[in-house]
C-alpha cells in the first residue's frame, strides 16, 4: 500500500503552497553565510589579516622614525606623543578600508564567476544576507584591528591605554559596518574589479588620509578644517583615538551620533537595492 497521499491531497508533514516554512529569522541560514564569509578570508589570513598588520606598522615606523617624528601633538587642549597620536588613528584605518574590500569582494566575485546563484537561491531574506556580509566584513576589521594593535603594542615607543573602551568599540564598530555598508553597495554596483579597485583608490583612500590620521584638523587653515568635518572618516578616527587618549579634536558624542545615522541610511539603500535586485537578479 503506498505511503504517498492521493494526489491533489497536501501531506500532514508539508506545509501548503505558499506558506512559509521559516516563519521568522533563519538562523541556520543566517549563520552558515556568515561563516562562509568568515572562512573565505581566513583561508588567506596571511593576506588579509597579517598583511595590513604589516603594513600599517610600516606606517608608523615611517612617521615616526623616519621622518623623526618627536615633537607632540595638540589636540583638545593637552599635548599627546606624536606615536600615542597616529597608532589609534592607524589601527582604525586598516580596520576600515579592510572592512571595505571584504564587503566588496562578496556579490562582485559572484557576478564575475557566475555563482551569485548561491546568495539568491538559499531561503534567505534580504535582511539576512545582508546582515551576514556585512557581519562578516566587520569580523574581519575586528581580525586586522586586533593583529594591528598587537603588533603596535610591541613597538617600543608606543603606549596604548583604553581610557573609553565603549568609544573605542563604537567608533570601531560602527566604521567598520559603515564601510562595509559601502563595499556591498560597491559590489552591487561594479560589474569588474577594475570597479572596486577604483572606489579603494579614488574614494576610500583618500577620505581616509584626509581624516586626520596623522595630523590634528586644528591646525589646517579654515577651508581644510570644514572639509575635514564633512568627513564622515574624521568623526570615525577623532572618536577612536579619544577612546584611547581620553581627548579628542572633535565633538564625540555628534561624530557618534553622525556615524550611527549614516549607517541606518546606508543600511536602509542596500536593503533596497538587494531587494529590488538591482544590477544583480538583472
Amino acid at each position: 500500500m503506498s505511503s504517498q497521499p492521493p494526489i491533489g491531497q497536501i501531506s500532514p508533514v508539508m506545509n501548503a503552497p505558499g506558506v512559509p516554512v521559516i516563519r521568522n529569522v533563519n538562523w541556520g541560514g543566517l549563520r552558515t553565510l556568515y561563516i562562509k564569509e568568515v572562512r573565505r578570508f581566513f583561508k588567506v589570513q596571511l593576506q588579509t589579516v597579517w598583511a595590513p598588520a604589516i603594513t600599517t606598522l610600516l606606517f608608523l615606523v615611517i612617521f615616526t622614525v623616519a621622518t623623526g617624528g618627536k615633537q607632540p601633538v595638540h589636540v583638545g587642549g593637552i599635548d599627546v606623543p606624536f606615536a600615542d597620536f597616529i597608532a589609534p588613528g592607524l589601527i582604525v584605518m586598516s580596520m576600515l578600508q579592510n572592512a571595505f574590500a571584504n564587503a566588496s569582494f562578496s556579490l562582485l566575485v559572484g557576478k564575475i564567476q557566475g555563482t551569485i546563484v548561491d546568495y539568491l537561491m538559499p531561503p534567505l531574506s534580504t535582511a539576512e544576507l545582508l546582515a551576514a556580509m556585512v557581519g562578516g566584513a566587520v569580523t574581519r576589521a575586528i581580525c586586522v584591528g586586533a593583529a594591528v594593535t598587537l603588533a603596535m603594542a610591541l613597538w617600543p615607543g608606543v603606549h596604548l591605554h583604553a581610557a573609553h573602551p565603549f568609544a573605542i568599540l563604537w567608533f570601531g564598530i560602527l566604521g567598520s559596518v559603515f564601510l562595509a555598508l559601502i563595499g556591498v553597495l560597491t559590489s552591487i554596483w561594479a560589474e569588474k574589479f577594475d570597479h572596486a579597485a577604483a572606489v579603494q583608490n579614488f574614494v576610500i583612500a583618500p577620505l581616509t588620509l584626509l581624516s586626520g590620521t596623522f595630523y590634528s584638523v586644528d591646525k589646517l587653515a579654515p577651508a581644510f578644517r570644514a572639509f575635514s568635518h564633512a568627513n564622515p572618516f574624521f568623526y570615525i578616527i577623532s572618536g577612536f583615538r579619544y577612546g584611547f587618549l581620553g581627548t579628542a579634536d572633535s565633538p564625540v558624542l555628534l561624530g557618534g551620533a553622525v556615524i550611527l545615522v549614516i549607517d541606518a541610511v546606508l543600511a536602509l539603500l542596500c536593503y533596497w537595492l538587494l531587494r529590488s535586485g538591482w544590477k544583480i537578479k538583472n
